[in-house]
């Protein structure tokens, strides 16, 4: 346990910022299979709504440096090919 002042607000801080990253992660891995889900029901019309919406979390998560700028543009490819194969 730290004694500094500094050390345990930095400390805190870090809590408070692991347990939105965790949401935030879990939330996208949420959309991410509904949209796996309605691919698989060649679904295109739910799956094109839900992978804007999966595209918007994943930039959202790069901007706060959740996860890494190419992981996201990976999976955003992938999930768009995959699209264009039900369509």
């Amino acid at each position: 346990m730290p004694h500094r002042r500094t050390s345990i607000k930095t400390l805190r801080k870090d809590k408070k910022r692991h347990q939105r990253n965790l949401r935030i992660k879990k939330d996208i891995k949420k959309a991410i299979k509904e949209l796996q889900a309605s691919i698989l029901q060649k679904n295109a019309a739910e799956a094109k709504r839900l992978l804007s919406e999966v595209s918007s979390k994943l930039d959202k998560a790069v901007k706060k440096d959740i996860i890494k700028k190419n992981t996201a543009s990976r999976k955003k490819s992938r999930f768009n090919r995959s699209l264009l194969r039900i369509t």
